[in-house]
């Protein structure tokens, strides 16, 4: 099937997903595939529950667009129509969209529970989300599902039980009670035992909030069901990496900024109460903030706008919105921040302001640690710290020399580490562990 040149018309819950190609007749269009050394490759749906750009979803981009296609033919299905969709589509994977309801998409994580999770209404709705997604996966001769987010975990465990084909879970949230309510962690711990037939997590930090015994990455072909696989950064990241000239000198006022979603954990207030202490020295810096607010967030924002006014730094403080060019405004930057209050599952925009060749001062928790080496590639400050945080931003704005020194050995780093080969090389072996067991079940 080619990949859908239109959005598809809406959509109950419970309908089977519209594409260009007709998704409802798909049973005779697509041979069951051989396998990942047959003839024909193994079809892999990877869903995600939204089609906003956060990190999980460019993660899943990067990984779709460059499967080895003579091996593995990647779909994708979202629970919502958006720029990941467009994306998808420019990169040439085929892509359809079945709508979950408005107030499924829009609960943050932070707001799950017992209560919301067991409401009738809600598990109904599920149930026939779960039954389509299902019917979906048999009409296209899906091989592995590949579920993206929290919300597409259970909903593709389900409907990859009643497919019958095997399911891998990606985990890029941290399981535990500082990123989620308690009970609901432990809930999904459980889960992670039982429904999935492997877990992928997107930092050894993460995978052991999954399974506390994990000490190391289980490499594909062991009998555990688990693998750390980090992020990588895109195409034009790694070839801004490779550059090998220096990163070249900006004139005027420094420059110094935080890129990501507008939620208190991403610790923006942080970020403005060290502005302030950077500024009282440094008056002639500028502080940018771009990102939006996604999920019900907008009151946080407000209280962001409010804290620079009563700081008295609205002059020096911009809040960029949503923006379609982060690479370019990384790299314009002196110095790029991360600003956590809880330890960060990965940290995607850490690797790419290292492939950009941007000082990055980020806090110290999670899958940061993994990425960063304290002084070398980066500098690493307390969370909820605005006093080492503008410590941090005041010592590379005055040291230039060291500042280039970071600047070098975090793009070589990126092109080490993050670039995309190894996370596909990494995740194309696990397809290919699966697809064997599968076939060897069948045979017997």
């Amino acid at each position: 099937m080619p990949p859908s040149t239109s959005p598809p018309p809406p959509a109950a819950s419970g309908s089977e997903p519209a594409s260009s190609s007709g998704a409802r007749g798909a049973q005779a269009c697509h041979p069951a595939p051989d396998g990942p050394h047959g003839s024909i490759p193994a079809r892999i749906l990877f869903f995600d529950h939204t089609a906003k750009l956060g990190g999980g979803e460019i993660a899943l981009l990067h990984l779709a667009a460059n499967l080895d296609r003579s091996r593995f033919t990647p779909i994708v299905l979202l629970g919502a129509d958006g720029d990941l969709r467009d994306r998808l589509r420019e990169a040439g994977v085929e892509t359809h969209v079945l709508p979950l309801d408005d107030d499924i998409l829009s609960t943050r994580k932070d707001s799950l529970g017992p209560r919301s999770a067991l409401k009738l209404g809600t598990m109904l709705r599920l149930g026939r989300y779960a039954g389509s997604l299902a019917r979906f996966i048999r009409a296209n001769a899906i091989e592995i599902v590949h579920a993206n987010s929290l919300k597409s975990d259970v909903l593709g465990a389900i409907a990859g039980r009643r497919a019958r084909v095997p399911v891998v879970w990606h985990v890029r949230d941290r399981i535990a009670s500082d990123y989620l309510p308690s009970a609901v962690a432990s809930v999904f711990r459980a889960l992670c035992r039982r429904l999935p037939q492997f877990v992928i997590a997107n930092s050894a930090a993460t995978l052991q909030t999954v399974f506390p015994e994990a000490r190391d990455e289980a490499a594909p072909g062991t009998r555990r069901r688990y693998a750390v696989v980090h992020d990588a950064v895109g195409p034009s990241y790694a070839a801004r990496a490779a550059r090998c000239d220096e990163r070249p000198a900006r004139s005027g006022a420094p420059r110094v900024g935080l890129v990501g979603r507008i939620t208190p954990w991403k610790g923006q207030h942080v970020f403005i109460r060290a502005a302030k202490r950077v500024l009282e020295q440094e008056p002639g810096a500028e502080f940018l903030i771009a990102g939006s607010a996604m999920f019900g967030e907008d009151a946080y924002e407000a209280e962001l706008r409010a804290l620079v006014e009563q700081l008295g730094i609205g002059a020096s403080v911009r809040f960029l919105g949503f923006r379609s060019d982060v690479e370019e405004i990384i790299a314009s930057l002196d110095v790029l921040v991360h600003a956590s209050t809880v330890p960060e599952p990965f940290g995607q925009v850490v690797v790419e302001g290292m492939a950009c060749g941007t000082p990055v001062v980020a806090t110290r928790g999670g899958g940061v640690v993994e990425i960063i080496e304290d002084g070398v590639t980066g500098v690493l400050v307390e969370m909820g710290s605005d006093e080492e945080m503008a410590a941090a931003i005041l010592g590379l704005l005055r040291d230039r020399q060291r500042a280039a020194a970071i600047s070098a050995a975090a793009r070589r780093a990126a092109l080490e580490r993050f670039t995309i080969d190894a996370p596909v090389r990494k995740v194309q072996a696990i397809y290919g562990e699966l697809l064997a067991s599968r076939a060897r079940a069948r045979s017997r």
